[in-house]
């Protein structure tokens, strides 16, 4: 059966994805004071984060329209599968879901599924080219859906981040101890718990703390083999590559994706931030 993907503008694909017709963005919208973009393809990490860097008030983005979702949903393919950055960061989610409810009104029914990832960036990524595969290995609907909520569970995602004043200016902390981070340089190590912020540890310095990341991955995911590690960075590819390196000094992977951060990914992660999953 034909099918398409559809994934909001905190999705970092591979670029050799970006163009295939499978898969189409619908963007989110983005804020620094006045200055007002939307996450699309246009989007200038370079001048976002300078806009960033002198505006006092903290940047916010805006998600898309049930409208925007709708519209991503009307196409042939018999298949649509939605994922969404985790609703505990966004609206994006209840927004697709709302968009699918305006589908069936105007257009009838059609096979819709929209997951919220639980994860950003390179997660959603993750959830994505696994929808493709099970679609491209003939998988139904049902056993596709079925197939993803068991992928869910067992993904995980980590990041260190240079700065967390985004997230904990957007109230997106609330379950993380406070931390004299800037003056001790102390990089606290954070992942997703089911869309829920939490901290793993902490390391003085960024190469401590990837090093110690490198180490918490291992154990917590014993066998990677068939895993592919996906690292997302914001404006810092040596610190992805140290990344890639620390833990494949550990353990084996399928595959290691490395790709820079699109405007909402930036936004959270900040500059110098790593978004890993695997």
């Amino acid at each position: 059966m034909s099918y398409k993907i559809v994934v909001d503008s905190c999705c970092e694909l591979p670029e050799q994805y970006r163009d295939d017709k499978r898969f189409e963005f619908v963007p989110l919208g983005l804020e620094v004071g006045d200055y007002r973009i939307m996450d699309d393809e246009h989007f200038d990490q370079a001048e976002f984060l300078a806009q960033v860097a002198v505006c006092p008030q903290c940047p916010k983005s805006s998600c898309p329209s049930p409208e925007k979702y709708m519209e991503a949903y009307r196409t042939e393919a018999e298949n649509v599968f939605v994922v969404t950055l985790s609703s505990h960061l966004s609206g994006s989610y209840n927004s697709a879901e709302l968009g699918k409810k305006l589908y069936h009104e105007k257009y009838g029914e059609k096979n819709i599924c929209v997951f919220d990832s639980e994860s950003a960036s390179s997660g959603e990524a993750q959830y994505a080219l696994k929808m493709m595969e099970l679609q491209e290995k003939g998988l139904s609907f049902e056993e596709t859906v079925k197939e993803l909520e068991f992928f869910r569970d067992e993904m995980k995602t980590y990041f260190i981040l240079d700065n967390l004043e985004t997230l904990r200016k957007n109230g997106r902390l609330t379950g993380v101890k406070a931390m004299v981070v800037s003056t001790l340089n102390i990089k606290p190590i954070m992942c997703g718990n089911h869309g829920v912020i939490e901290q793993k540890s902490q390391a003085i310095g960024m190469k401590k703390a990837i090093s110690k990341l490198a180490d918490i991955m291992v154990k917590e995911t014993p066998d990677t083999r068939e895993r592919t590690l996906m690292i997302s960075h914001c404006n810092c590819p040596d610190k992805a590559e140290y990344m890639k390196k620390e833990l494949l000094a550990r353990t084996g992977v399928k595959e290691v994706i490395v790709m820079d951060t699109a405007g909402v990914s930036s936004m959270y992660a900040n500059d110098g931030g790593i978004i890993v999953t695997i």
